[in-house]
């Protein structure tokens, strides 16, 4: 009788002591949130560079839109990855604008993007000139805030962005470098070649396919 006793004692302390430990998830990283989809974005942004990369990304690499809009959600966080900076870009040139007219900026910038002359990511794009004084894209070094103030019109730039890295997006500027209001044209306007008007904008391609 005692043999049984203690065999039912040594079952029972196995069955409690052999139990798979629980898992903390919480105290795990997380492959999800913000700070993944902006290594997401770089990434992209770093195919979208390569000469010659126009193959559209696999399902695991696509950005999708909760991902997007999770991203720099009241347009204050500092410009430093590739959604903020494309955003921003969007919103400051083309914000109040119809739909086409802040898809042709994002083309804008994703043709620079790896373009002999350009830098090879997006937030350098932007930041482009500012050393010097002569910034590409003007919102950049006004002066003024750059906060997206705008909840909507944010929210589409984001969205434009997206499909933008995700190489979704129909380029309307036909390869455009560079633009400038339809109400007044600059000197270097003449410069240029293949003039495409998008709303109260109007894109341009250098004459050689050289950037100036």
């Amino acid at each position: 009788m005692r043999r049984i006793w203690v065999a039912a004692y040594v079952a029972i302390v196995c069955l409690v002591g052999c139990q798979p430990a629980e898992v903390d998830h919480s105290q795990q990283p997380s492959a999800t949130g913000p700070a993944a989809t902006e290594k997401k974005a770089a990434a992209r942004g770093q195919n979208a560079a390569a000469a010659g990369n126009k193959a559209p990304p696999s399902p695991s690499e696509m950005i999708n839109k909760p991902e997007a809009q999770a991203v720099d959600p009241a347009g204050g966080e500092p410009l430093d990855d590739a959604i903020t900076c494309l955003a921003r870009t969007i919103y400051w040139e083309a914000r109040g604008e119809a739909t086409v007219d802040m898809e042709a900026i994002a083309n804008v910038v994703m043709n620079r993007l790896g373009h002999k002359g350009f830098p090879n990511t997006i937030c350098n794009v932007v930041r482009q000139g500012h050393e010097q004084g002569s910034c590409q894209f003007s919102w950049w070094c006004d002066g003024r805030s750059d906060q997206a103030k705008e909840d909507e019109s944010y929210a589409t730039a984001k969205e434009i962005a997206r499909k933008a890295l995700n190489l979704q997006l129909t380029d309307r500027t036909g390869g455009a470098l560079y633009f400038h209001q339809r109400k007044g044209t600059p000197g270097w306007a003449a410069e240029y070649t293949n003039p495409v008007e998008i709303g109260e904008v109007i894109f341009y391609k250098p004459r050689g396919g050289e950037a100036r």
